[in-house]
């Protein structure tokens, strides 16, 4: 699909990553329909954005109905990415329920329920297409991240079943999953370092795979480095050695000061 004229809701759009996408998709000639939590934020960066008609529609996908809400006000959208985030990481028994709730509704209900409200609409035009931003977190099983595991293995499940269904409709139906991402998404946001000798990508990499996601209807695009990627895949088919080797020390040093730095996980 082509991304110039389109209509394009980007949810997450203020983080590191969202701000790339936003711009890699106004740079494309998308019409930008900017979410996040704060308003002001994203009116300035409406007005950084290349072209015109950006619209910013605030909403918190935490809260129950915002998602069927912010579907509801976008109106026909002819791409969704659905790019919102939080970490849920930590024991277990140190996450209220509270965060358990909040991150399963943004990073795995939210998205579902924005796919369903917006894909008729796109079957109707004739053309569509929904991103879902995952992680190689939804490939391999990481310390403390048991919650964030799970609603990124969801996410991933959802999507290429989803695609099965739309596919033949003419709808797109892809996954950009990402490594570990230097200046942006989890570890930019608490302030922690990735474990050493992982490597990283870059914001620009992710979004640049987003607008390829869209342009050549790719199932599946992994961003990060080729050493993290074959670990991703080995991960999954041999679950039981991978979790061996993650539970080392590092991994769980890396992990949990992700959970104590994350704004969200001191709510």
């Amino acid at each position: 699909m082509d991304l110039a004229g389109r209509k394009a809701l980007l949810t997450g759009a203020t983080g590191g990553l969202g701000r790339a996408i936003a711009k890699a998709l106004a740079d494309e000639g998308a019409v930008v329909l900017l979410s996040a939590r704060k308003a002001d934020a994203l009116e300035s960066l409406a007005g950084e954005l290349p072209g015109h008609g950006h619209k910013t529609l605030p909403a918190d996908l935490a809260d129950p109905g915002a998602a069927e809400k912010l579907a509801a006000e976008a109106g026909e959208v002819d791409v969704l990415v659905a790019n919102a985030g939080l970490p849920g990481m930590g024991w277990l028994t140190d996450v209220t329920p509270e965060q358990v709730q909040r991150a399963l509704r943004v990073n795995l209900e939210s998205p579902m329920l924005m796919a369903r409200a917006l894909f008729p609409g796109m079957i109707e035009r004739g053309s569509g297409h929904l991103v879902f931003i995952s992680s190689l977190s939804g490939k391999a099983a990481s310390p403390l991240s048991s919650i964030y595991n799970a609603t990124k293995f969801g996410l991933r499940g959802f999507a290429l079943g989803l695609r099965t269904d739309l596919s033949p409709k003419g709808i797109g139906v892809s996954l950009v999953s990402p490594g570990f991402i230097r200046e942006a998404g989890l570890f930019a946001e608490s302030g922690a370092k990735p474990p050493p000798g992982m490597g990283t990508s870059t914001p620009q990499a992710v979004s640049s795979a987003v607008v390829r996601a869209v342009k050549r209807d790719k199932v599946e695009i992994t961003v990060a480095p080729l050493h993290q990627r074959a670990l991703a895949h080995f991960a999954l088919a041999n679950p039981a050695i991978s979790g061996k080797v993650q539970s080392g020390s590092a991994g769980q040093k890396a992990a949990q000061a992700v959970a104590d730095g994350h704004p969200d996980h001191k709510r």
